[in-house]
This record gives C-alpha cells, sequence and structure tokens, in this order.
C-alpha cells in the first residue's frame, strides 16, 4: 500500500474556530419561581360588613395562605456570543433578591415594604411585583410578570405601558 501523504502542520495559530451562526429573532424566556405567604384582602376606608361582601373568606382579620408561583418572562434577542437573552440563573438570583427573599414565608400586608397599604390581590401583586422586578432585569426587557395565587386563579401584569 503506497504511504499516506502527510498533512502539513498547523500552529495553534492557523486554526480558527468558525464564529457560530447568529440567529435572529425575538424571543420570549420565562423562569418560574414559588413562594408561600398570608394575607388578607381588606380595604380599611370599608365597613367590616363591605369587606366580607366583596372579600367573603378572603378577608379573614386572621389571615389565610397561598402557595404562589410566580412566572417572569423577558422578551429579546438571543446575544450572538451566548445565544442567552437573559442567563437564567441570573433571572433566578433577580427573581429572589427583588420578591421571593421578601415576600416568602411572609404575611404580605404587614412584613412586606413595598407592599404597605396595598391590598393583596394578585392583581396588585402583579403590578407591585414588576415594580421591583424591572429595575433589576440589564439584558433583554420585561414583558410579562404572572402569579398563580392557586393552579386555577392567576393574573398577569405586562408592564405600565402595555396596550393589551
Amino acid at each position: 500500500m503506497p504511504a499516506k501523504a502527510a498533512l502539513p502542520k498547523r500552529s495553534a495559530r492557523s486554526v480558527r474556530a468558525k464564529a457560530p451562526r447568529v440567529l435572529t429573532g425575538t424571543v420570549y424566556i420565562t423562569r418560574q419561581v414559588h413562594f408561600n405567604s398570608a394575607h388578607r384582602l381588606f380595604n380599611p376606608t370599608k365597613s367590616q360588613a363591605w369587606n366580607t361582601a366583596q372579600y367573603g373568606l378572603c378577608t379573614n382579620p386572621h389571615w389565610h395562605g397561598h402557595n404562589y408561583v410566580l412566572e417572569v418572562t423577558v422578551r429579546g434577542q438571543p446575544d450572538p456570543e451566548t445565544g442567552y437573552i437573559v442567563d437564567l440563573g441570573e433571572l433566578k438570583r433577580i427573581l429572589h433578591l427583588a420578591v421571593v427573599d421578601k415576600c416568602d414565608h411572609r404575611n404580605l400586608n404587614t412584613d412586606v415594604d413595598f407592599l404597605r397599604r396595598v391590598i393583596p390581590s394578585t392583581e396588585n401583586l402583579v403590578i407591585a411585583f414588576w415594580q421591583q422586578i424591572e429595575p433589576h432585569i440589564t439584558a433583554g426587557r420585561l414583558h410579562c410578570v404572572r402569579l398563580f395565587e392557586t393552579p386555577r386563579n392567576f393574573a398577569e401584569y405586562f408592564g405600565p405601558d402595555a396596550t393589551r
């Protein structure tokens, strides 16, 4: 058998990695976290009868609790170097810093500074959580904050400029 021709030796400098292809398109990526909290739905400017008529058992003066599930969606273009819109580990850190660490195993009416004097309905909570999270998002744009109070009841907020 004839000997194979030897390939010329390449130095490490002459071997160039091909740059990855850059794909373009807007992507929505979501991180889910959970926490447990107590609250009471109560408007202090109204009578107990009014509060009971509006909120039923949710106005129990001894509170009630939920196992909340918070989903936060960030939208953007994948970074050409990482392929990420946002590192999901970083998004998890932000969600814990901004919401979970402040709300988990707390009374939302009395223990959470940014909820003082807010009726902690699911609707108000998604707005308040957006306000806490949005300043920390530096990659992509905050698209949606969705909060499940139960597996069947949730609210979602698309920000103060939403046109939906």
